[in-house]
């Protein structure tokens, strides 16, 4: 996880404590149902991609930064599919910071770009069935939300 400034200023004055975030998540579906998902490579788990907001950013522009940054895909959200949060969303990173993120997820549309992971925060892409997510070694939070969007899509 890269670490934005704001959040270094808040950990000189809170050191480890929990933190509350808000973060946005991007479900981007390909033509056979599947979900794109990014295996981090600090803790090697699948999630969607996403980040946290940084100041003054609205939501839809940091959804957008993350994508490209993440995945090299330009993405247009056309629709929030939930938004998520409770202790089913706090990370404990190995540095011993602690967050608990406020999830809002957006269905994205693809307009551009080249699937390719930037090799720092991100190690591995792909599509994803319905099918798949169990044998996979997906984030918490992701255990929650992947199953929820796929259901609300098949219905």
């Amino acid at each position: 996880m890269t670490i934005s400034n704001y959040v270094k200023n808040l950990r000189q004055h809170i050191g480890h404590g929990l933190l509350i975030l808000p973060s946005v998540t991007a479900i981007i579906f390909d033509q056979d149902n599947r979900i794109l998902l990014a295996r981090h490579a600090d803790t090697k788990k699948w999630v969607a991609p996403g980040g946290s907001i940084e100041p003054n950013e609205k939501p839809v522009d940091a959804l957008i930064r993350e994508v490209l940054e993440e995945t090299g895909l330009v993405v247009e959200p056309t629709n929030i599919l939930g938004v998520f949060g409770g202790s089913e969303f706090e990370v404990v990173y190995a540095n011993g910071d602690r967050v608990t993120y406020v999830m809002t997820v957006y269905e994205c549309n693809l307009t551009g770009g080249h699937l390719k992971p930037d090799n720092t925060e991100i190690v591995e892409l792909r599509y994803v069935a319905a099918s798949e997510l169990a044998g996979l070694d997906l984030a918490h939070w992701a255990t929650i939300v992947l199953p929820e969007v796929y259901a609300t899509r098949s219905s």
